[in-house]
């Protein structure tokens, strides 16, 4: 039921001041969900002998220097600079404090050039001139002025430029692989899900979206994608997403989606080459499963064994598991689910929304659309009887409405018990323990009715 992975590629144009071979390897962008991305181009240049300096314009302005790597056969690294001082008439004038300037100014009515030779004394909110014996300041007063320069300062680039010096053995073309890791470039998963509650079944569509803030044009080159949390010093790996949301039994199959695996993470690749703009963001589809089991499910959880003066409404949200038997059969990276169902009149409509985290093939998924307007929990502590010195027994009492016409089932789950050794002394219909602090009922409900639950639970150490 699913596609061929189609995902969203990036390329890096690194226009070197040595011009790139028609043949030369290309260039490969692998992107991680922490926005960070490792740049490889490998590519042939005609390197000359002894020292030298290498080039590489349009790198990425967000770029890691102290990662860059560049290896070529009979070459050694000396020494290597990363350029960001973007050329611009500020930073122009900024650079030239102290040193002489023309200054032409036109008179609006005759047209006649007045030129002066000006020091600059200053450039930080203003700039301030010394002309002759006068000091000035430049405004914008509608007299047309132009600011003439010798030159362009050596460490004022047009564009963000990696220089490296190298020192060669010999003269000669050969291939030359530069590495680096950079900020800026980002990927995520969008989901899109199509509830049919009456036939049980959801539609699931699957998109990667790419972002772009590196400064940077990303031009038809090899991209993979990497999910997973990736350690980055200074930052735990987490990313945007808690690593279980939304999983609620995590899965054991081995993974016959798309994603490949890559240690103890999966990596996407773009079979096809793309390009991304800076400030641009793109989508691309890499999955659409048709008919997977879903169901409806009403949710309550209690964290605290106390009493509720006004009921609560349950949390709705559809149920389905990302198996090759529930019709899924793939691993989900982190991102975001869309939920929609079709209304009276059989159009789509919002519903809500939910994030997962990196969920492997096989696990259950609840997405949590919201609350629910007709069915309510309300609990009451009947009874907190102290049993021994380390151990209670607490008598609780749900009261669960279902104002719609159709019947229900709510899943209510309360915590607050003390460990492994709570024990249920009675109760209205069968529980189950989610964990050592959580006991769960699946409680019906009928419609326009009400169930009451009831339960005596030990608990201590």
């Amino acid at each position: 039921m699913l596609r061929k992975v189609l995902l969203a590629g990036v390329a890096l144009g690194l226009a070197a001041s040595v011009a790139r071979a028609a043949d030369g390897p290309g260039l490969e962008v692998t992107i991680y969900n922490a926005d960070l991305a490792l740049v490889q181009d490998a590519r042939q240049l005609d390197i000359e002998k002894g020292r030298q300096r290498l080039e590489f314009k349009d790198v990425s302005s967000a770029i890691r220097p102290e990662t860059v790597s560049l290896t070529a056969d009979g070459v050694d690294i000396v020494e290597q600079n990363f350029d960001y001082d973007l050329l611009t008439p500020s930073k122009l004038m900024e650079k030239a404090v102290g040193q002489q300037v023309t200054i032409v100014r036109t008179n609006p009515g005759t047209g006649a050039q007045v030129t002066e030779v000006a020091t600059v004394l200053a450039a930080n909110e203003g700039v301030v001139l010394k002309i002759g014996d006068r000091i000035e300041v430049l405004r914008d007063d509608g007299v047309p002025t132009r600011v003439i320069f010798d030159k362009v300062p050596e460490n004022l680039r047009a564009q963000p430029t990696l220089s490296v010096t190298v020192d060669s053995d010999r003269a000669g073309a050969r291939l030359a692989k530069l590495s680096y890791l950079t900020t800026g470039l980002s990927w995520k998963a969008d989901y899109v899900a199509l509830f049919d509650q009456p036939n049980g079944k959801l539609d699931l569509q699957g998109w990667i979206t790419l972002n772009n803030q590196s400064g940077t044009p990303f031009v038809d080159a090899d991209t993979k994608l990497v999910a997973g949390n990736v350690r980055v010093a200074g930052n735990d790996g987490g990313g945007d997403y808690n690593p279980t949301e939304g999983v609620t039994s995590a899965g054991t199959e081995a993974n016959t989606g798309p994603g490949k695996a890559l240690g103890d993470f999966y990596i996407y690749s773009l079979p096809e080459r793309t390009t991304i703009q800076p400030s641009q963001t793109k989508q691309v589809s890499f999955l659409d499963a048709q008919g997977v089991a879903a169901h409806r499910v009403y949710q309550w959880n209690a964290y605290d064994l106390i009493s509720a003066s006004e009921p609560a409404h349950a949390v709705v949200g559809v149920d389905f598991n990302n198996s090759t038997g529930g019709g899924l059969g793939a691993g989900l990276p982190a991102g975001t689910v869309r939920i929609y169902q079709r209304d009276a009149s059989g159009s789509p409509k919002f519903v809500g929304e939910a994030p997962i985290g990196h969920t492997p093939q096989g696990s259950e998924l609840l997405l949590k659309m919201g609350e629910a307007f007709d069915v309510t929990v309300q609990p009451t502590l009947v009874a907190d009887t102290r049993v021994s010195a380390t151990r209670s027994r607490y008598s609780m009492s749900y009261v669960i409405r279902n104002a719609k016409s159709e019947a229900v089932t709510v899943e209510l789950r309360q915590s607050g018990y003390w460990g492994r050794d709570t024990k249920v002394v009675s109760e209205s219909l069968t529980s189950r323990k989610i964990d050592a602090y959580t006991v769960g009922w699946s409680v019906p409900a009928p419609a326009n009715g009400q169930t009451v639950l009831t339960s005596v639970v030990e608990t201590g150490w």
